[in-house]
């Protein structure tokens, strides 16, 4: 509704602008502002039109043309840049209002639960930023939307005063006649929010104890205030003269006097004036203060004295010292600025200024206000230099190490020499001023002097950099050689030169893996075996013809001619012509048999030689073998030989077993090449060469098994060269940082206030370490000396001066007081304080201000004794004890002159001359206080340095240690004293163990296992096995199987040819069919077979059979057909061709021979069969034998497989040409296992706390290198407290105010003292009293305030006055919070003073109560209930308001409504919502319903859910409960909406139910009737097929009853 009320104004507004009854002009809005400028040139057009009452338009002319609206006016453009000069301006939030003070209907009575919803609002317009100036709200909208002008509050519910309960009641305040009776109570919640004002703290009573017999008691004696300290007006003429008088005779009589007298009198004089010492900075002057005695009746007015009771007289007239403000100087110019250059983080420094003290305070004169002030200031002035800033620099990387990598079983079992693969590498790291370069020192070695200074680690800030990381030692790659060749033929070591040289027989073989540094350091390639007879060029033999029989028979015997082929001694095939100095080689007799003849095979090849040389025990033979094809028929035909000359062999590698070869040793260091002309110049980046150097290694010669023979029997042709040029690396001369500044000298003095000696030192980091040959580091690093001690310790103190004489009032002032005496009575003395160094030299008074203790007291009251007075001297010390707790002392006074003679001074009660007390009994006790610290190692190595960080070795980090428990020592009064009285150090220790870590430890590595394949590529597998867990931190395991094992899986080739089968010759045959005349016809031929290991040099051993291949296994016997004679003889068949070609062998043409070709089809995987290739998987990372980690290989190997699935020798797809396409081998990374490294322990903080029990000392470690990897994790503690010792808390306390002293009544003063207490430092508990010495060395202030305050001005009340009392104590701390609402409005806590009376007739004279309030924290959120009790045999009732906490409290509770004092209702209405009616009975207010107990009687006032019935024009369709916060709260209708809404109210005004409440309840039971019966009905028999049925109807009771809210 109120966002309607514009509209409807904008409507009235132009109703007038038209003036006719009508018809309505009507404008739209306004458009864009439109213009070519930026800025107030622009303009904007609307439209505007006639419109009739009802809603339609018509035309213009309908309208009043005079009161048309203009449609078009100036604005302002807005462009992008305004929006720098235009923004919207903020003002404060208003104070906050409630939102029912802002509706528009009548008020209505609201009832505050907790706190009240507001409104604030605010101010909000668009400006000018450079003037400040209004401009229009359209400009900054352009921009930004118009901030909110107003928002919600919370305005806290109205809180009335809370006081306590009365205390008793007083005595009264006569003895006679009519008095008075007071109780008090005290403030316990001021009124907050607008609540009710505190009530009377005090109630007054009447009392009479009896009648009065006399006056006594009627009169009192008032002392009035002080007057303010005046001087006297003038001088006595007396006073003048009568020191002139002393003074000249003074003189007089000092000429009198010799030269010496007189000296020693001028001495006095001076000490006297430097003991007066009349310092600028105290002007003391004593003067006098007076004040009013009168004689006072008890109602209050001023009676004749003589009414008093005739007493002592109190003073009347004392001296004073006048007081005098203190008075300073102006200020003096600010100082320079802190901060002295440009520093863009913090560029704020501060300045300050002083000034000086003309005159200090005097007497009651205003105190100084603070010397020194200081302000914030940024460097001002052209050319003002950066800060330096300062940043992180190190030192060169150390060497790569590997051993910090190894765990603890690695380094006990294994050779630390040679570890290579990943290590770890360090560095040192320092600050510096980060305007050093360091890169351009190390690479201009010529400015190393100039390498910038290192300053304190805690200067530079941000993140420190690694201080280690990983690094790789590249592992060694060991040489491999393929094996030995077969030895060459018997050549010349230079063919270009053969005379009278000797032959040497050469074999070879090859590098198969290229070692690191070359083939250099690969065992010797070639050796030679010396022979006769060399050659350079031999024929060799390609083949053999057919055998021809001579003269062109038929057969017989005959010549095979052979094919040749000119070779070189390496085997390559040369020019013929190079042979032609060599005979070439025969024919080869041979034999074509006859049809009758035997028929032998050919020879087979010869087989391998059976040893590679000879000697006389050894030789090598070869073998070849033939076999019978047919044997010879009858007598005609040529005999079959024997059996032994089917076999021939011979005798190979005759020449003798001395085999020679070159050995080379390792090349030496690079040295300098004398013949080179560069010099070794240092290189620019440190690594590179810097010059050519050599390099030799010795060769030798060397008999195999024998040793080193002469150069001349290896053949020169293969010797390795004994010189090689090098690279010589740079030289590297070491690298310093020079020394750092010298640490500062600490100024530190003992007790006695002498300066201490100490030490000062610098250090200087090592940052390049010199390498090959370079200038070596200085073994000075660091540097110490003995710092200057300072004459005198820094230091001031107040020197205080003899008291001067003691001054009193000037005679004629006081003569006139009753027993006054003019040369005694109550004075006044003053005394100079000057301020000295601690050497007792003069030092200026500011010093002492600044740096010293509290200012000692410059006046005190004295006395100046009279001659009735006695007098005594002061007391002695005490007697000395002979033992502590045995026998007593005592100390003694006397008394002086004619005090002596007194009757009244021999009085020893009145004034004792001796003192005994018992001898002090100090007896003490120790005790164990607190926990145990945590397990402390011995201090093992040094603190980390202030200058540069290293990564430390294995710090020592477990054994046994100490933990430490704090003594307390207790006097006999159970007081906390030094630990020392009860000879402890402050600690109690006990040995510890700190459990040292254990690695997770495996077994070695297992032996591999047998290649998976005895063809191919297979895998083998090694393991280790856990044999023990880690423990107390230690490395963790690797990944482990389900049986606690670690695998490492690798391929393997095994050579297909590995095994082979091996075929001895076929047997002679065994016919079958015997044909004696013939010997042929059908016979069997049997070999034996074995499976042999292949080598090089051919099978060489019979193994298993099982190894080869039963595929591939020749038949161990056959069965044919032996020929006849005539018959055509072939040889055995050849292999089977490859599918798809045809090769065929004929032998003889004399008969009819069979087909010598035999062919079969090609049938896949039986006799004809694909190939690829198969990759086998990666296998683990595989490092070098002597790595940990780092860089590794993964491999995999190819595999050559027939189509039938079956692995065969790789031959097989090489002939293929297939694509080999895969890389079989990566590179692969093993992570490093890096160990935690921790910095070392820092240094132990200062304690926590500077005395009691609970003080802790601190150190703290860092990770300097987290681990990676299995590496051992860091322990959990890096940080370790123990207790420090414990020192006693001395402080200084007030002792209670005293009582108002020096008058019967009326004003006066009280007086407190300072006292030291000593406690534990803890909250509780005051602590106990303790002599001042032991406080003598703490700043005189209490809890931190300096301004001491032992005495104050009070007032004591005469009889019959009314006053006020003291002030209570504060309150406890309340929380001003809304219950329930989660809101807290702070906390307060307060006291107050309430009135005292004494005379009924002086009632109208009593001063007003006061209290005042103070915020606190951490108050309690009360709530206030009202409670009641009946008394026994009455009908009353009590009625009180209680706090949460128990207390009983007037004010706080809700107000009853109305208020209950009437007695007709018992027991009382004390629920909240309810009265107390007519007929006596509690009810409820209109709104609410009654709640009874089980008794009848009221329990509590619940509210009435209220139903409300939606109207026609109420969009809300649902029916809802709502609960009515006020029932008689009036509805708010919006203006354009018709319809009421109706409350069922089911009470009347009466409080009695309606009669439509009867209705509707007899209804609702005829309803439930009717509901039951039809459950009943639907439950009697079921039948099964109106099961369903049923079930609805069950079901309809359920929908009856949610029908009641259709939102549920």
């Amino acid at each position: 509704s109120l966002f309607r009320f514009p509209t409807i104004k904008f409507i009235v507004q132009y109703v007038t602008y038209c003036n006719l009854s009508l018809f309505i002009c009507f404008p739209g809005p306004w458009g864009r502002c439109m213009g070519s400028d930026c800025g107030p040139g622009g303009s904007q057009s609307r439209a505007v039109w006639c419109a009739h009452v009802e809603g339609w338009t018509t035309l213009h002319t309908n309208c009043d043309q005079g009161q048309r609206p203009s449609n078009q006016r100036n604005c302002f453009r807005v462009c992008d840049w305004h929006k720098d000069l235009y923004d919207w301006q903020l003002g404060a939030w208003n104070v906050c209002v409630p939102v029912s003070a802002r509706t528009l209907w009548a008020s209505r009575p609201f009832t505050c639960s907790g706190g009240e919803e507001g409104i604030q609002t605010r101010e909000v317009g668009c400006i000018l930023k450079s003037d400040g100036s209004p401009a229009e709200d359209a400009i900054c909208e352009y921009f930004e939307p118009k901030p909110r002008l107003e928002q919600a509050c919370l305005i806290p519910c109205p809180q009335d005063c809370v006081v306590s309960e009365y205390s008793p009641w007083t005595s009264c305040s006569k003895t006679c006649g009519t008095g008075l009776r007071n109780r008090v109570r005290s403030v316990l919640v001021p009124p907050l929010f607008g609540g009710a004002v505190c009530p009377n703290l005090t109630e007054f009573q009447s009392c009479k104890p009896g009648p009065c017999t006399g006056p006594e008691g009627m009169y009192s004696l008032r002392v009035g205030p002080w007057s303010p300290c005046a001087l006297p007006q003038t001088r006595t003429a007396r006073q003048v003269k009568r020191r002139k008088g002393k003074g000249q005779g003074l003189r007089e009589r000092a000429g009198v006097k010799d030269p010496e007298t007189r000296e020693l009198i001028q001495k006095k004089r001076t000490r006297n004036r430097l003991n007066r010492q009349e310092s600028p900075f105290w002007d003391i002057q004593v003067g006098h203060q007076t004040r009013d005695v009168t004689c006072v009746h008890r109602n209050g007015s001023a009676m004749g004295r003589n009414l008093c009771i005739p007493r002592d007289l109190p003073l009347t007239i004392q001296s004073c010292v006048l007081p005098k403000d203190c008075q300073m100087t102006d200020w003096a110019v600010w100082g320079p600025c802190s901060k002295t250059c440009v520093d863009p983080e913090s560029p704020i420094g501060n300045r300050t200024r002083s000034r000086k003290v003309i005159q200090f305070p005097v007497g009651e004169g205003a105190e100084c206000t603070p010397l020194e002030e200081s302000e914030t200031c940024e460097p001002q002035g052209e050319g003002v230099p950066p800060c330096a800033t300062y940043t992180w620099r190190s030192t060169e990387w150390s060497d790569c190490r590997v051993d910090p990598l190894l765990s603890q079983q690695d380094r006990r079992r294994s050779n630390l020499t040679g570890l290579c693969g990943g290590g770890l590498q360090t560095r040192e790291i320092y600050c510096v001023q980060a305007n050093a370069e360091l890169l351009k020192y190390l690479n201009d070695l010529r400015e190393k002097d100039k390498a910038s200074r290192p300053v304190e680690n805690k200067l530079c800030k941000g993140p420190i950099p690694n201080r280690s990381q990983l690094c790789q030692i590249p592992c060694p790659i060991d040489c491999e050689v393929s094996p030995w060749g077969a030895w060459g033929p018997c050549t010349f070591e230079n063919c270009d030169d053969q005379a009278g040289k000797k032959g040497f027989k050469l074999r070879k073989r090859q590098v198969t893996n290229e070692p690191t540094g070359g083939p250099g350091n690969c065992p010797h390639l070639v050796e030679a075996v010396p022979c006769d007879e060399p050659t350079c060029y031999n024929w060799q033999l390609v083949d053999l013809d057919q055998c021809v029989p001579d003269d062109e028979k038929p057969c017989g015997p005959g010549t095979r001619l052979a094919q040749v082929q000119c070779v070189s001694s390496n085997g390559e095939e040369v020019d013929r012509n190079l042979c032609t100095s060599y005979p070439a080689p025969e024919p080869v007799p041979c034999e074509v048999p006859c049809s009758r003849d035997c028929v032998l095979s050919d020879w087979t090849t010869w087989s391998t030689c059976s040893q590679t040389c000879s000697s006389k025990t050894i030789e090598g033979k070869q073998m070849r073998t033939r076999s019978i094809l047919a044997y010879n028929a009858g007598e005609g035909g040529a005999l079959c030989p024997n059996s032994s000359a089917l076999q021939e062999v011979r005798n190979c590698n005759e020449h003798a077993c001395t085999v020679y070869h070159w050995q080379t040793g390792p090349w030496g260091p690079c040295t300098e090449d004398p013949s080179a002309s560069t010099l070794n110049t240092s290189s620019r980046d440190g690594q590179g060469p810097c010059s050519m150097g050599m390099q030799t290694r010795k060769v030798i010669c060397v008999r195999v098994n024998v040793g080193q023979v002469p150069p001349k029997k290896c053949p020169d042709g293969p010797r390795p060269s004994t010189v090689r040029p090098c690279q010589l690396p740079c030289k590297k001369d070491c690298i310093m940082t020079p020394f750092s500044d010298w640490t500062p000298c600490p100024v530190t003095c003992d007790a006695a206030g002498n300066a201490v000696k100490c030490k000062q030192s610098r250090k200087r980091l090592i940052i390049q370490l010199p390498s090959n040959g370079g200038q070596d580091c200085p073994e000075v690093l660091e540097e110490e000396r003995d710092c200057e001690v300072p004459k005198i310790c820094p230091g001031f103190r107040w020197k205080t001066h003899k008291w001067r004489k003691c001054q009193l009032v000037p005679w004629l002032l006081r003569k006139e007081r009753p027993g006054a005496q003019e040369t005694c009575g109550p004075g006044l003395q003053t005394r100079a304080v000057s301020c000295r160094q601690l050497d007792g030299t003069q030092a200026d008074v500011s010093e002492c201000l600044k740096f010293g203790k509290a200012m000692p007291a410059i006046t005190q009251r004295c006395q100046l004794p009279c001659q009735d007075d006695c007098q005594l001297t002061n007391w002695s010390k005490f007697s000395s004890c002979t033992a502590d707790c045995v026998g007593v002392r005592t100390r003694k006074r006397a008394l002086i002159g004619r005090s002596k003679k007194k009757d009244k001074c021999k009085n020893t009660q009145m004034y004792p001359l001796s003192e005994t007390q018992y001898c002090p009994c100090d007896k003490y006790n120790a005790q164990p206080v607190g926990n145990w610290s945590d397990c402390i190692l011995p201090e093992g190595g040094r603190v980390e340095s202030i200058l540069g960080m290293k990564v430390q070795g294995d710090i020592k980090e477990c054994g046994q240690g100490y933990r430490y428990q704090a003594m307390v020592c207790y006097d006999q009064d159970n007081r906390l004293v030094e630990t020392l009285r009860c000879n402890s150090h402050g600690y109690i220790e006990e040995a510890c163990i700190i459990p040292c870590p254990s690695d997770c430890k495996l077994s070695e590595w297992s032996n591999w296992s047998r290649c998976s394949k005895s063809c191919g590529s297979g895998v083998k597998v090694r393991s280790k096995w856990l044999r023990e867990k880690p423990y107390n931190g230690g490395r963790p395991c690797p990944k482990l199987d389900h049986i606690n094992q670690v695998y490492e899986v690798v391929p393997c080739q095994s050579d297909c040819n590995q095994y082979v089968w091996v075929a001895e010759p076929w047997s002679v045959w065994k016919v079958s069919n015997v044909d004696l005349k013939e010997n042929c016809g059908e016979g069997v031929q049997t070999r034996k077979v074995r499976c042999m290991l292949n080598t090089i040099d051919g099978p060489s051993e019979s193994v298993e059979d099982y190894l080869c291949d039963p595929e591939e296994m020749p038949l161990g016997a056959r069965e044919s057909r032996l020929p006849c004679p005539e018959d055509c003889v072939l040889n055995d068949w050849g292999p089977w061709s490859r599918c798809s070609l045809v090769r065929a062998e004929p032998r003889s043409e004399r008969r009819q021979c069979p087909d010598t070709t035999d062919r079969e089809p090609c049938s896949l995987n039986l006799n004809c069969f694909n190939y690829f290739y198969n990759i086998t998987d990666w296998s683990t990372c595989q490092l070098s034998p002597n790595a940990v980690c780092g860089s590794g290989i993964k491999t995999r190997m190819l595999d050559c497989v027939r189509s039938d699935g079956k692995s065969v020798d790789i031959k097989f797809c090489e002939e293929l040409n297939l694509e080999k396409r895969w890389q079989m081998n990566i590179s692969c990374v093993v992570e490093c296992p890096v160990n935690c490294h921790l910095s070392e322990w820092s240094a132990w903080s200062d304690c926590s706390q500077t005395c009691g029990l609970e003080g802790k000392m601190w150190r703290q470690r860092s990770v300097v290198q987290a681990s990676q990897g299995d590496g051992r994790p860091c322990p959990s503690q890096i940080e370790q407290w123990k207790p420090c010792p414990v020192r006693p808390c001395y402080r200084w306390k007030y002792s209670p105010w005293s009582e108002c002293r020096s008058v019967v009544c009326g004003h006066g003063i009280r007086y407190r003292n300072l006292s030291c207490f000593v406690s534990d430092g803890s909250s509780n508990g005051e602590g106990s009293l303790v002599d001042e010495e032991l406080c003598s060395s703490l700043e005189l202030a209490i809890e931190g305030d300096k301004q001491i305050n032992l005495k104050e001005a009070c007032t004591l009340p005469c009889p019959g006055e009314c006053y006020l009392m003291e002030w209570s104590d504060w309150s406890s701390c309340v929380s001003v919070c809304i219950k329930g609402a989660d809101m807290d409005f702070g906390s307060v806590q307060v006291r107050s003073r309430a009135v005292l009376a004494q005379e009924p007739e002086n009632l109208q004279l009593c001063p007003d109560q006061a209290w005042e309030s103070q915020p606190c924290t951490g108050g309690e959120c009360y709530d206030y209930k009202w409670f009641s009790n009946v008394r026994l045999n009455s009908t009353h009732s009590t009625i009180w308001c209680q706090r949460s906490d128990g207390l009983n409290v007037t004010g706080g509770c809700p107000a009853m409504n109305p208020p209950v004092d009437n007695s007709s209702c018992d027991p009382p209405c004390l629920m909240p919502k309810s009265f107390c009616n007519e007929a006596g009975m509690c009810m409820c207010e209109e709104g609410f319903t009654e709640v009874l107990s089980p008794t009848g009687q009221l329990d509590q006032c619940a509210p009435i859910p209220i139903l409300e019935i939606p109207t026609a024009g109420d969009k809300k369709g649902d029916v809802k409960t709502s609960r009515a916060i006020n029932p008689t709260q009036p509805t708010t209708v919006q203006p354009g909406r018709t319809g009421r809404t109706w409350y069922l109210q089911p009470y009347g005004p009466d409080g009695k139910l309606k009669m439509w409440v009867y209705g509707v309840a007899a209804g609702a039971f005829v309803l439930l009737i009717f509901i039951v019966s039809m459950i009943y009905l639907a439950c009697k028999k079921p039948k099964r097929p109106q099961r369903q049925r049923q079930q609805n109807n069950r079901l309809k009771p359920l929908t009856l009853a949610y029908d009641g809210d259709t939102d549920m």
